[in-house]
């Protein structure tokens, strides 16, 4: 079994999840007490979230890179980030480091089309749903993307910052999203994607009304895969 290093913290809320999520898959894969191998280094995400404001990408590069090589040190054999949005910064991991890069947008790809989706609606930050890192990376796999519109991409941001990422989970925002949800069925979706990390913190793919992808989920399977490969 190789090594994963994990760059988490970002938000420490879905940073659990992977932890969690990565040795039951291992458990379910190999049986008895096996365990996944990892190294995490989790980040502060208040200084993080401060440069994502500031439109600083070149400084949030500079700190998961140092991450990266850290966790190269300490014996892992492939990164991950363990989170969407900082995925932004996944040129400057990988160069860092001679391990591979685990991208999520990959996994995210590949789990949609297993369940035959072409037209995705996107939900996450707000960095995650207009900047083309993410966007292009799906497109590139043949993906169509859909996104909210202006106000409800705002609404979403500050669900995940305010609340998910604070360990706050509540009533009126999952009827939020839901609805927004509903507006992308009826623009053309055929499938969900949870491109935030603290989504699957609010809803539950199996309860949506069209195929959906947890991001994080779909990013540990891959993972494992290689861990296991």
């Amino acid at each position: 079994m190789k090594t994963l290093g994990l760059i988490g913290g970002m938000s420490a809320e879905s940073t659990s999840v992977y932890y969690q999520t990565l040795n039951r898959l291992v458990r379910e894969r190999l049986g008895g007490l096996h365990s996944a191998k990892l190294v995490l280094w989790s980040l502060d995400f208040a200084p993080i979230a401060e440069l994502q404001a500031q439109d600083d990408w070149e400084a949030t590069g500079v700190e998961l890179a140092a991450a990266a090589r850290a966790l190269e040190a300490a014996g892992a054999q492939a990164m991950l980030i363990c989170a969407n949005t900082m995925h932004l910064n996944a040129p400057e991991v990988q160069a860092a480091v001679a391990a591979p890069l685990i991208h999520i947008g990959d996994a995210t790809a590949n789990a949609l089309k297993a369940q035959g989706v072409k037209r995705a609606l996107l939900l996450g930050t707000r960095f995650t749903m207009e900047k083309a890192f993410y966007r292009e990376r799906l497109e590139a796999a043949g993906l169509a993307v859909l996104t909210p519109d202006a106000a409800e991409r705002e609404r979403l941001h500050a669900i995940i910052f305010d609340e998910l990422c604070q360990g706050v989970s509540s009533e009126p925002s999952r009827a939020v999203v839901l609805a927004m949800i509903e507006q992308g069925r009826k623009a053309g979706a055929d499938g969900i994607i949870f491109g935030c990390t603290e989504i699957g913190l609010l809803l539950n793919p199996a309860d949506m009304p069209l195929p959906t992808v947890d991001t994080a989920i779909a990013h540990c399977e891959a993972a494992i895969d290689f861990a296991l490969g």
